[in-house]
């Protein structure tokens, strides 16, 4: 009966066209609406390296002075020093460290055609491109070694080793960057990472900003004096010379820790809570704040990435859809109440109450199966449109396969339950007052 029933749905759609249109296109709305707000808000809050997330972890300590202080207060900055960074780097803790920030300067290629031109980047140690499995096109990353030397060797997006070398392998060319000359060793595949966990801090484009154009060693762009990209926190002065600042208590470097195991967190947290104390007999670290370390999603949440307002446009979309639920109740009241007759026929003919609810109830998921069709189809619209906003909201208004599904599985669930009050409605009718009408 269910193949039935199920026809029967499809040929109710051509009863009444231009009520069966406006049902359609009210669950359709309201879908759309859901979805398209629910598509952003999952692409943001989703984990952006599930296999890792649990192991990856960001430290936060307070080297911000004891003047002005009040036990409780937050650190200044979520970001740490060069000293700080320089010695974790040098722990024997954790599978990998990498310590990073944000670069730019101007780049000079080979090509006589291509003027000069800005581009940003990221200094970064070794352990960067396998911490975050960096997929690599050509080439390799620099070494452990390379990077204590201070190599002049540079790893290239596809982005920008299209704009300098077209379709050839730029693997041992060179080009110059702020004046000084580097060594194209790699050339990384499209990379884009939603959200940017690993650089948030500082980045202009926050969590969805593009990809990084390059990436040179740490100790390099120290020794090159290369322009930070990024925001720093000082609570001094650092003193006059880029030296005096990387030598400051300045705060400008990102640093993450990759264990084995999420179960080495207590292990690592022991461990910054003893550097912290033997920083402070050094006479640094006074304030004696609580030293922490978040994974991959709790890092997230405490950046607040996902903010309240994006939840609350969720709730408001999910608000619309309901008040488009009420309509599409009072609309397939509507429908099936002009189909009283042919009910009382067909209970008069031994057709059961429970007969009667299953047919109606199928028609009601046609008419959902129909509204998810078009209500995916505007929310690409709306996806389309949200995209176009900004370079940020590219990145989050496309829709995946989990998405589609739940975009049906949304239409027609509410189909069937806006269809409840009208199929009860319709299996109420008695037969023999239909039977004397006719």
């Amino acid at each position: 009966m269910f193949q039935y029933y199920f026809l029967l749905g499809l040929r109710s759609l051509r009863r009444n066209p231009a009520l069966t249109a406006l049902l359609v296109l009210t669950l359709a709305v309201g879908v759309a609406a859901s979805i398209a707000t629910l598509t952003i808000l999952h692409v943001m809050s989703g984990d952006p390296i599930p296999l890792k997330s649990d192991r990856l972890f960001v430290p936060v300590l307070d080297n911000g002075p004891l003047a002005g202080y009040k036990p409780g207060d937050d650190a200044n900055d979520d970001q740490l020093s060069y000293t700080d960074a320089r010695n974790l780097l040098n722990a024997n803790i954790g599978e990998r460290r990498t310590a990073m920030f944000g670069v730019a300067g101007p780049v000079e290629s080979e090509r006589a055609d291509l003027g000069v031109f800005s581009a940003g980047g990221e200094a970064v140690t070794a352990d960067f491109f396998p911490m975050f499995d960096a997929p690599f096109r050509h080439g390799r990353p620099w070494s452990a070694l390379e990077d204590k030397a201070g190599a002049a060797v540079i790893v290239l997006s596809s982005q920008l080793a299209a704009k300098l070398y077209g379709d050839t392998v730029p693997v041992g060319r060179r080009l110059r960057i702020a004046g000084h000359a580097y060594q194209v060793i790699g050339v990384l595949e499209k990379w884009t990472v939603v959200p940017r966990f690993h650089h948030i801090i500082g980045n202009s484009g926050g969590a969805f900003s593009e990809e990084d154009e390059f990436f040179v060693p740490l100790s390099t762009a120290i020794a090159h004096q290369m322009v930070r990209n990024g925001s720093s926190g000082c609570t001094t002065s650092p003193g006059a010379g880029y030296q005096a600042f990387v030598d400051s208590e300045c705060t400008w470097l990102h640093f993450w820790f990759e264990l084995a195991s999420s179960r080495d967190r207590p292990a690592l947290q022991s461990f910054l809570d003893s550097y912290a104390a033997e920083q402070r007999k050094l006479g640094r670290m006074e304030r004696q704040a609580p030293n922490k370390l978040y994974d991959v999603r709790e890092w997230l949440d405490y950046l607040k990435v996902v903010g309240n307002d994006n939840k609350l446009s969720a709730w408001l979309a999910f608000g619309f859809l309901m008040l488009c639920l009420v309509n599409t109740i009072g609309l397939l009241l509507a429908k099936f109440s002009v189909r009283a007759p042919e009910v009382g026929i067909r209970r008069a003919l031994g057709a059961s109450r429970r007969e009667i609810f299953y047919q109606f109830l199928l028609e009601s998921t046609v008419v959902g199966l129909a509204g998810g069709v078009l209500g995916l189809l505007l929310a690409f619209g709306a996806l389309a449109l949200i995209a176009m906003q900004s370079k940020e909201l590219t990145r989050v208004a496309h829709m995946d396969w989990i998405m589609l599904l739940t975009t049906f599985a949304l239409a027609v669930a509410a189909a069937i339950l806006a269809g409840l009050l009208p199929t009860w409605r319709a299996c109420q009718v008695t037969p023999a007052l239909q039977l004397k009408s006719q």
